[in-house]
């Protein structure tokens, strides 16, 4: 089992290509476990697609990921969420008909009641783990501060919440690493707090992140390691005083970052 401080998320050689375009060029970072990492660069950087490949949204061209010890390049997202590796995205995607609990509980895996007969042989069981499952989803509602909201449609919550309703879906399978895709985007900055605390609330609890964001002030808040990437390869990895005195660094991404995001 992996421990605190051990690598828990590796690419080596990570690639893929469009065409012509090389979006991800041959990609080296790691992850270890427990701690928070930062995943920056300018737009068109191929942190998005870096991201899909890891989470098995896209395929590579060439390289590969390790996860927890084991390679899961190629597998199917599903297969990856169920190993433990799960990620949000930056425009969130609830089902916007259905109530903010039933959102959530439709993240629990291995259910009974996904087997067509056992809604039938085995009523009992399925009962028993929806029950379960409701219980659960509630917990992590009220961590998340929507526990209010559990019966309103997801379709109508703020930007802000829908973000902490993605966290609410992925915190269903307890995962050791959560990939977060700029998960202040679009957030007022009372909520953009909320988040944050959430996140390093289940940091402590020992869980793993790797964040995309370009809120540089949350970035050099919350991340111990931070990975730049520009035009598809990456140009610096450090702690968060070594990422503002890189000069490759500020060429590339911090010289078009305001002084207020920096503050």
């Amino acid at each position: 089992m992996t421990q605190t401080g051990d690598v828990i998320l590796q690419t080596r050689g990570l690639s893929r290509s469009f065409g012509a375009l090389m979006a991800v060029d041959g990609v080296d970072i790691s992850v270890k476990a427990g701690q928070i990492t930062g995943l920056i660069g300018p737009n068109g950087a191929g942190k998005s697609t870096l991201f899909g490949l890891i989470a098995g949204e896209v395929q590579p061209s060439a390289g590969e990921v390790i996860f927890d010890g084991k390679p899961i390049s190629g597998l199917r997202p599903d297969r990856i969420f169920r190993a433990g590796l799960a990620r949000t995205f930056q425009i969130p995607r609830p089902f916007p008909q259905m109530s903010v609990l039933e959102n959530v509980m439709l993240s629990a895996t291995a259910q009974s009641g996904e087997t067509f007969w056992n809604n039938w042989f085995r009523s009992g069981l399925v009962a028993a783990e929806e029950r379960r499952s409701r219980e659960r989803a509630m917990e992590v509602l009220a961590f998340t501060g929507l526990a209010d909201k559990a019966r309103d449609l997801a379709g109508v919550l703020s930007g802000g919440q829908q973000k902490l309703l993605e966290l609410a879906r992925v915190m269903m399978v307890d995962p050791p690493l959560i990939l977060l895709d700029e998960p202040t985007a679009g957030v007022n900055p009372t909520l953009i707090e909320t988040l944050i605390d959430k996140i390093v609330a289940l940091n402590e609890r020992g869980v793993a992140f790797l964040i995309v964001e370009h809120n540089m002030d949350m970035v050099m808040r919350i991340c111990r390691h931070i990975v730049v990437m520009a035009q598809g390869r990456v140009i610096f990895e450090g702690d968060p005083a070594g990422v503002m005195k890189e000069q490759r660094v500020v060429d590339a991404y911090l010289g078009d970052v305001s002084v207020g995001e920096l503050a």
